[in-house]
């Protein structure tokens, strides 16, 4: 048995790699330059603002400009590593006044006129900031996959952020009058022009108006999240776009909230000293002297965290566990897991620290062995591996020094080869028995499981020998043996064994 494991662990990859190689082939040049003149195009790269020059030249000094916006070394080529930066989120708002003043910071900065450069403003042009310091908001509407107040809650922080390092103050208007700033959560073309019209997850996930309009329009199609690495973080978007609102442009500066290319939450202060000189070169420093207060990123990474004392959000009517009304994170909601029985009944939530002591809340993976029954979990660069309620390992384990990944999506038993894999974004990553080594041949592309989307959030093998996939409120169902998804849906209205299931009027309860 050890030997058939052995040879189908090294078959895998090469039979996969047969599939993928069966694949078309990669698109032209021709039509990846259209594509990045387009792209150029629409961020500001490529109009009547820059100097009219030869197609070529100006092509490639706008990858130029782009690459250096981007933190990429500056050629002028159309390579790999600037189209992959092309396809990523970002904001939908152009970069043209923002790569013109950042020109003339770094021709200050080669000049050595290294004061001038610090009063340079990284703002719109002038008349377009708000001539007063208390302004009003209204969230006209929030995705439909997250609950009203945790996006009302990561509303107000957003706000609250500007404000922290300005004179500016902010407050909730009420839903019939009049507010200064608006967040508006649209699908599709919404009358601002093709050039702005979403489409759907990826690309461009959001975009604002400078003041006085006071407008920030989402993506509603989007795979909004409000905890740290389960989809898009809609708490950064949030502050992000509100920057725009205020009059800011994008930001030049490494980790700067109002880069181009959304910030990830992280330990260190969320604004960079570019956001807080902008915004105080616009509105002046906090008011009454008090001290500008800077908060890290750790601090806003899940608004959904469950509170068992707490009924705000839920409506009378509902009823079932926490996860049939939202996403969760592996097999856990904040400080809390469920157990879920194969005939849909469901136990009330209990703390993780009752079952599994020295387990931190918000697991991002999970995974239970089926060969040993022990239960292993993943969160940042750690591990824990657990034999019932006793810790195996004593203390926490380093798993990036095998090569395993920072901050996991998912992790899985794969019965075929009695293995843990775990997931991150578009790979996925085999460990060897019994260790937290990485196996030869590994990571590998997502697309060798066929169907199975980016970013899943948890994996369960079934009883029947299937494997199911979660992400946001959709499920996957894969063939094992075709390694490929057969049938997937809305777990909480299609899986009665989830314990979403009203037992008495057979009606759904997400």
């Amino acid at each position: 048995m050890v030997a058939r494991v052995g040879l189908l662990l090294r078959a895998l990859p090469l039979l996969l790699w047969d599939r993928l190689d069966a694949q078309p082939a990669e698109r032209g040049g021709q039509e990846l330059r259209k594509e990045a003149e387009a792209f150029l195009e629409k961020y500001g790269y490529l109009n009547e603002q820059v100097p009219k020059a030869p197609t070529s030249t100006r092509f490639s000094d706008a990858i130029r400009a782009f690459q250096w916006v981007s933190q990429l070394p500056v050629s002028g080529v159309l390579d790999r590593a600037t189209l992959r930066q092309m396809t990523r989120p970002r904001c939908g708002v152009a970069d043209t006044n923002s790569y013109a003043v950042w020109a003339e910071r770094i021709s200050d900065l080669f000049a050595r006129h290294r004061t001038k450069m610090r009063r340079k403003k990284r703002f719109a042009k002038q008349g377009n900031k708000w001539y007063k310091q208390h302004l009003s908001y209204r969230l006209v509407n929030w995705p439909e996959r997250l609950p009203e107040p945790a996006v009302r809650g990561a509303v107000r922080a957003a706000f609250q952020l500007w404000s922290n390092v300005s004179a500016l103050e902010f407050w909730e208007a009420p839903a019939t009058g009049p507010a200064d700033i608006r967040l508006t959560f649209f699908q599709g073309d919404h009358n601002d022009g093709l050039g702005n019209a979403f489409d759907g997850p990826g690309g461009a996930l959001a975009h604002a108006f400078l003041p006085r309009r006071g407008e920030a329009h989402f993506d509603q199609d989007e795979r909004w999240s409000l905890s740290r690495r389960r989809g898009r973080n809609l708490f950064v978007v949030l502050a992000h776009e509100i920057g725009h609102t205020l009059g800011l442009t994008h930001s030049p500066a490494p980790r700067a909230l109002m880069a181009p290319y959304y910030k990830r939450l992280g330990r260190d202060a969320l604004l960079s000293w570019d956001d807080v000189l902008a915004v105080q070169s616009l509105y002046g420093k906090p008011l009454g002297g008090s001290v500008a207060v800077q908060l890290p990123g750790k601090l806003f990474t899940d608004f959904e965290a469950w509170d068992s004392h707490s009924p705000q959000g839920r409506r009378p009517e509902t009823q079932g566990p926490k996860y049939c009304h939202s996403s969760f994170d592996a097999i856990t909601v904040g400080s809390h897991f469920w157990e879920v029985a194969p005939d849909g009944n469901v136990s009330e939530p209990r703390p993780l620290q009752e079952r599994w002591v020295g387990l931190p809340p918000n697991i991002e993976a999970a995974a239970v062995s089926l060969e040993d029954g022990d239960f292993y979990f993943f969160k940042g660069g750690r591990c824990w591996r657990f034999r019932g309620p006793k810790p195996v390992w004593g203390l926490p384990q380093l798993c990036r020094a095998g090569g395993l990944p920072h901050h996991p999506d998912a992790a899985l038993f794969f019965p075929p080869l009695r293995r843990l894999i775990l997931f991150k974004g578009a790979r996925y990553y085999v460990l060897a028995q019994g260790g937290l080594q990485v196996e030869p041949y590994y990571p590998r592309s997502l697309q060798d499981w066929g169907g199975i989307p980016e970013e899943v959030s948890g994996a369960l093998p079934r009883p029947d020998g299937s494997i199911i996939f979660f992400r946001d409120d959709r499920y996957w169902r894969l063939d094992q043996a075709k390694l490929r998804a057969t049938t997937s849906g809305r777990w909480g209205t299609e899986l009665p064994w989830m314990g979403c299931w009203h037992a008495n009027s057979g009606s759904t309860l997400f």
